[in-house]
């Protein structure tokens, strides 16, 4: 789902730096005024480790290959603290593995991290709208819905992108095959996603609890 150099015109990868910078400024003041960094930035650094090996990891579902975001996955676990992991997670990627591109970085950003940001706060909706359901039935719904919602919404804007930088001397037959074709292949992974966050729930229920209360 990364988008490479010299695909995007230079105003859309300009618009993208722009909105990533106003995001980190709005993430950083977040975090500032509602955590705690001695515990926060240890966790943050072990799930952007995690977004970084699982976003780098190809998943083939032919006739296209995917690959896992888990950034609805850091959205729960990690609330805003999740924009500057999934950042950092993107500008390695680019620097080391050539994944995704440095003039993309920003619209990478925005295109992954925004969907782990209300991907976290749709999760913390559980206290609310899951009240009158059992409480480890409301995790496992709300965990579900956001792990997918997270990749399923960064799967929309990526192929929104896709669609507005496909050149226009493109044959559209081969443009609807493709397209529907990587379109398909994101479904497995958005249910996927969905069922890991689940079990990752569920487990840190058991063992540490407070990780999933922010």
């Amino acid at each position: 789902m990364h988008i490479p150099d010299g695909i995007l015109p230079a105003p859309v990868c300009v618009a993208g730096y722009a909105i990533a910078g106003g995001m980190t400024w709005v993430a950083l003041k977040q975090i500032k005024k509602t955590s705690d960094s001695q515990v926060e930035v240890p966790k943050a650094a072990l799930m952007a480790a995690a977004f970084f090996v699982g976003s780098s990891l190809s998943l083939p579902v032919p006739p296209v290959s995917v690959h896992l975001v888990l950034n609805g996955l850091l959205g729960i676990v990690l609330g805003w603290y999740a924009w500057p992991a999934i950042l950092i997670g993107l500008l390695l990627q680019a620097i080391l593995l050539g994944h995704g591109g440095v003039t993309t970085l920003g619209v990478d950003a925005v295109m992954m991290g925004i969907p782990a940001l209300l991907a976290g706060q749709l999760f913390q909706l559980r206290h609310y709208l899951g009240k009158s359901l059992p409480p480890k039935v409301s995790l496992g719904l709300f965990s579900f819905v956001a792990g997918a919602f997270g990749v399923g919404l960064s799967a929309l804007v990526f192929f929104a992108l896709v669609i507005f930088a496909i050149p226009s001397t493109l044959e559209q037959s081969t443009e609807k095959s493709f397209l529907t074709a990587l379109m398909l292949g994101h479904i497995p992974l958005i249910f996927l996603e969905g069922v890991f966050a689940v079990l990752l729930c569920f487990f840190l229920l058991r063992v540490k609890p407070e990780l999933l209360e922010r």
